[in-house]
């Protein structure tokens, strides 16, 4: 049996808010990620159930680290503000007849899942992540990331030569042979006459 990855549980609270456009009444996004407690449970549930706002929570949402994604926490940390990135996504039919949920899909710590999560066009979005959890991902850090060793930059007299305009360009070392207005003759050539 395999020990268990560093994890913690969380609560996603999603938003969705009231907003005057005809062609979409509401909008949904991100508002919290806060620690996950036994009192939430396990099922989402409204929080907030208002004309111009609602909020939802969605509990025991597992968050692992993972030792070999070290760099893409050691990223989120050195940004000026750690943060959680939450991928979500409204259901596809909430089969109520109603205005479908905005499930959070995954959460992360990590820049690198957030990007591939952006690449496949995803919604993600952030929130600042708590102090506790900075410090705790510090640790993890400091523990799993070993930085890429600095690769030696090539000498510019490596770099393949360009022309002003950018075009392939060559170097000959070969003598140049033959006349013509201007130029050199041969070694045993005659001069002009």
């Amino acid at each position: 049996m395999t020990a268990l990855r560093p994890h913690t549980d969380v609560a996603v609270i999603m938003r969705r808010e009231h907003i005057a456009n005809r062609w979409q009444p509401w909008r949904w996004s991100l508002a919290e990620v806060v620690p996950h407690e036994a009192a939430f449970g396990t099922e989402p549930r409204p929080l907030i159930q208002g004309e111009r706002e609602q909020r939802w929570l969605f509990p025991a949402v597992r968050v692992e680290l993972f030792r070999d994604d070290a760099e893409g926490y050691h990223l989120n940390l050195t940004s000026p503000a750690p943060c959680w990135f939450v991928m979500w996504r409204a259901d596809e039919d909430p089969g109520t007849g109603e205005e479908p949920l905005a499930r959070p899909v995954a959460v992360s710590l990590s820049y690198h899942d957030a990007g591939r999560w952006l690449d496949a066009q995803e919604t993600v979005e952030q929130v600042p992540a708590a102090p506790e959890v900075v410090e705790a991902l510090r640790a993890f850090v400091a523990e799993h990331y070993q930085p890429e060793p600095k690769r030696r930059k090539r000498p510019d007299s490596f770099r393949p030569l360009q022309d002003r305009f950018g075009n392939p360009a060559s170097v000959s070392t070969e003598k140049l042979r033959g006349g013509g207005a201007g130029g050199r003759g041969d070694a045993g050539g005659g001069g002009h006459g």
